[in-house]
């Protein structure tokens, strides 16, 4: 526990702007240290965005091993060891326990809620828990921006009245800029670039990619998952499930693999997605069951029969091969392996599950506390960081609230 420097009855007062996962774990962890904390929130209720996350499956992080897990931060890998390590996926169980919230593994190492409880109901909890210790939650109120010696403006956006506050210490927490639905719009980024704070424009993350099929295939395909599939790009490869759509693809796999589509379609041309169709077997099992194609036997047929590969996976082959399907089982075992998916660009910002970009890493110190604005720290989806899906990104945004509150009491044991 860390401890508020309680020179005043109340202690030190502590704004946190943003009602996300990181804002809220921030505030709690301050007002259990004593501090005296506000927190405002644009929209009507706090965690719009942890709530409707969580109608997809809520994974509230995951178990992996603490340096794969780190890794899963990509350039961010140093960075988020230590906050994983300040905030570990054991301290987020522990803390949905102490809020009545029991947690499982699941098969894939998801760490989800307990069947019965939704995250509505952790939801609750928690701002019951920040209640009973003090914090004041002032909805629908927007940061406007900084004014002089640090003070913030803020709007009700009922009344439209206009408040200033002069905090011992701030707490930035806006989200990013996906879902603007909930909030997460990135409104907040001019203002902090008028402040002289770094930043790195908003890009997709853990989106759907757009593929321009045919006519003949969105009519004859429409909607389809494929599943026990593999996907590569950039020398990166994803197991899992994908979905046609009328647009292109999506699924896990597409999403993990956003970074490297979009380094590829920075070039100016498509990317390249690598399709495996049977990553269950080895290639030498993959060799043997094409070697058994009988002659007139029919594509789709062979493929249904040998390899389980029924609808709508000669159509995809039609589709994306150049030529008639192979009859070397050399040839054949090469395309079913590493089928050539033409990318032509991400979808938009706003259907992004999650998005790079925001406040750039050399705009804070250590304890990420903006360099141009002592007093005033960031945390959550306003870092420019990424991360798949699957836990990484509910549990970057806790981890890196915990470490900015624990720079907010740094702040205030060492200033004046």
């Amino acid at each position: 526990m860390y401890l508020c420097l309680m020179q005043q009855p109340l202690g030190k007062e502590v704004a946190v702007v943003g009602g996300g996962p990181a804002g809220l774990l921030a505030a709690q962890r301050l007002a259990e240290a004593g501090c005296r904390v506000r927190l405002y929130e644009a929209q009507a209720t706090v965690g719009r965005k942890f709530l409707v996350a969580g109608h997809g499956g809520f994974n509230l992080s995951n178990a992996e091993d603490a340096t794969p897990f780190a890794a899963r931060y990509a350039a961010r890998t140093s960075d988020f060891a230590g906050f994983l390590a300040h905030f570990s996926p054991t301290d987020l169980r522990a803390w949905a326990t102490e809020l009545g919230i029991g947690t499982f593994v699941g098969t894939s190492g998801r760490v989800f809620p307990e069947a019965h409880h939704k995250p509505a109901d952790l939801l609750r909890a928690w701002v019951t828990r920040l209640q009973a210790l003090g914090v004041e939650l002032h909805v629908r109120h927007r940061w406007l921006g900084f004014g002089p010696d640090g003070a913030l403006y803020l709007r009700n956006e009922t009344t439209g009245e206009r408040t200033t506050l002069q905090p011992a210490a701030t707490l930035l927490a806006l989200g990013g800029a996906s879902w603007a639905k909930t909030g997460s719009d990135g409104a907040w980024l001019p203002e902090l670039e008028r402040a002289g704070v770094s930043v790195v424009p908003f890009m997709p993350g853990n989106c759907g990619a757009g593929v321009a099929w045919s006519e003949f295939f969105r009519a004859k395909v429409g909607r389809q998952p494929l599943k026990n599939i593999a996907l590569s790009c950039g020398g990166a490869t994803v197991h899992g499930e994908i979905m046609l759509t009328d647009y292109g693809l999506e699924g896990t796999p597409v999403y993990a693999l956003t970074p490297q589509l979009r380094a590829a379609l920075a070039t100016g041309t498509p990317a390249l997605l690598h399709l495996h169709l049977k990553p269950d077997l080895s290639s030498t099992q993959l060799l043997d069951k094409l070697a058994r194609r009988k002659p007139g036997k029919s594509v789709a047929s062979f493929l249904g029969e040998a390899l389980r590969l029924g609808s709508p996976v000669p159509t995809l082959l039609r589709e994306l091969s150049p030529a008639a399907f192979p009859a070397a089982p050399t040839e054949a075992a090469a395309l079913l392996s590493a089928l050539p998916i033409p990318v032509t660009g991400l979808r938009p910002l706003d259907e992004a599950i999650s998005t790079a970009g925001g406040v750039a890493w050399e705009a804070l110190d250590e304890h990420l506390m903006l360099r141009v604005r002592p007093g005033t720290f960031v945390a959550g989806e306003m870092l420019d960081w990424e991360a798949p899906t699957g836990g990484y990104l509910l549990q970057g945004c806790f981890s890196t609230g915990a470490w900015a509150a624990r720079g907010i009491l740094h702040w205030l044991e060492n200033s004046p």
